[in-house]
């Protein structure tokens, strides 16, 4: 069976606590959430994440741990 095929638009979002996701463009942006300014296919969208999003632990916690080191 052939691979069904997304041909629709993505952005690369973030939130507060920096982390990402994949909103269709069309879509309104929900609470909390910002463009990261990428757009594109989903593949390419998800590689954006991929070499951007490289510390997956929450911004606070980050901030958090820093403070006590």
């Amino acid at each position: 069976m052939p691979e069904a095929t997304d041909d629709r638009a993505y952005l690369v979002v973030r939130n507060d606590e920096e982390q990402y996701s994949l909103l269709l463009a069309d879509r309104p942006l929900p609470k909390g959430w910002q463009p990261a300014g990428f757009e594109g296919d989903r593949e390419s969208c998800l590689a954006q994440i991929g070499a951007t999003w490289t510390d997956l632990r929450p911004l606070s916690l980050r901030r958090r741990l820093a403070a006590t080191a």
